[in-house]
């Protein structure tokens, strides 16, 4: 081989020694987005888990103070309901008793309805 020939090989074989070191940098480059990608993936697939368990915890908290708030509201019905019978037991007892109250017929003497001022001395009405 000439000198010529030599140093065109050589040339020929650094050339082909850089575009392997390329290949393999690119390819072993590769590796490492995989990598990155797969833990990126990793991540994100354990960020919507704990997303998700959060979101269940949220959920039934939601649920649980529904269920309280519902069994309060029963609770008030029942009293408002109870506080209405007993305003009811207490107007009709009323209305039975102003017929009979000598308080009652005094100030209406008077001339004063029974939400007419107190300090109305009314028990000179009263029998003795």
């Amino acid at each position: 081989m000439s000198d010529s020939n030599i140093s065109s090989f050589l040339h020929s074989k650094n050339q082909n020694m850089l575009l392997l070191q390329r290949c393999e940098l690119q390819s072993s480059g590769g590796d490492g987005d995989e990598d990155r990608r797969l833990k990126r993936r990793e991540n994100n697939r354990v960020a919507a888990k704990n997303s998700r368990k959060k979101q269940t915890q949220r959920a039934d908290e939601l649920h649980e103070a529904c269920e309280c708030l519902e069994q309060k509201n029963r609770q008030l019905k029942k009293e408002v309901q109870f506080l209405s019978e007993e305003q009811r037991r207490l107007t009709e007892a009323l209305k039975a008793h102003e017929p009979l109250c000598p308080i009652m017929h005094c100030v209406a003497n008077l001339g004063l309805g029974p939400l007419g001022p107190r300090d109305v001395e009314v028990p000179s009405c009263l029998p003795r």
